[in-house]
């Protein structure tokens, strides 16, 4: 009798089928030190035992300005709407690089983790959004070229400049949500890391990084923002630049529904593959 009474003490352990599904999102919340963590030794790892430290993250952008000014500047001779055709170039270049790096480092994060993967369970989207944290950081050191760029031109920012923050979180949206896509295509298909640079070089140039989009043809401008980083490029362009340079608002409509259908579906690939990807590995 004792021995039941003891067992009825116990507690009871129901399993649910489909319960972790529905928890994941508290398993994010509860794992946030993990994202935390790994968003932190990403930046040690990034700067540690470098000969020039946090000056390539300066260095990479200028070197690139200067290269465009000259060819695209200088040689092509593209219009700069009166401004000086290196605040035409720098606007645009840093929400670019800012999504090139960040979309590279989140589809390969999962790669660069799997002994990780193997060995504990955890939410395995925090690898690929806390890889895209060191790249805000070095979109946040590459301001302070545009800053010295704003002071040596004597152009001051207009009150769009407070909107600068939700563009660049546009960039991080279709950032995370391209990267979660290639992060779960690099698990199953190994030779999908060839993909990423190629889909980075070719980028470049569809985006209105060199040029504004305003030159772009009428009868194109549609099919061109389709595009997912041309909102946050033509944002990010507009709230440096001010007046003048506000984005086709049809055009940044289309580019934002696009980032969001990115990230819809990038998250749901991911969390459809996420189960297979300690196999996989």
């Amino acid at each position: 009798m004792s021995e039941a009474t003891n067992l009825s003490d116990k507690p009871e352990i129901v399993i649910v089928a489909g319960r972790g599904e529905r928890r994941y999102w508290l398993d994010l919340w509860r794992y946030r030190e993990l994202f935390w963590f790994l968003a932190w030794r990403d930046i040690l790892v990034r700067y540690k035992q470098t000969v020039i430290g946090v000056a390539w993250t300066l260095l990479r952008p200028l070197l690139t300005l200067i290269a465009f000014t000259l060819v695209f500047g200088k040689l092509a001779g593209l219009e700069s709407g009166g401004l000086p055709y290196a605040l035409i170039v720098i606007s645009g270049l840093l929400p670019w690089l800012f999504f090139a790096n960040a979309f590279s480092e989140a589809a390969n994060s999962m790669m660069d983790n799997a002994s990780l993967i193997t060995k504990v369970y955890f939410p395995r989207i925090i690898i690929p959004a806390s890889a895209v944290i060191v790249s805000l950081v070095e979109l946040l050191l590459s301001l302070l070229i545009l800053a010295g760029l704003l002071l040596l031109y004597g152009h001051w920012p207009g009150w769009p400049i407070l909107l600068l923050p939700l563009f660049v979180a546009l960039a991080f949206a279709a950032a995370v949500g391209a990267g979660l896509w290639l992060a779960a295509l690099n698990v199953k298909y190994r030779d999908f890391r060839y993909v990423i640079p190629f889909v980075v070089q070719i980028g470049l140039y569809v985006s209105p990084v060199g040029y504004t989009s305003a030159l772009v043809p009428e009868a194109w401008r549609l099919a061109f923002s389709l595009n997912p980083m041309v909102a946050a490029i033509d944002g990010f362009r507009w709230s440096v630049l001010g007046a003048g340079h506000e984005p086709w608002w049809p055009g940044f409509a289309v580019s934002c529904s696009v980032v969001a259908l990115l990230l819809f579906v990038g998250v749901r690939y991911f969390r459809s593959m996420e189960k297979s990807f300690s196999d996989m590995i």
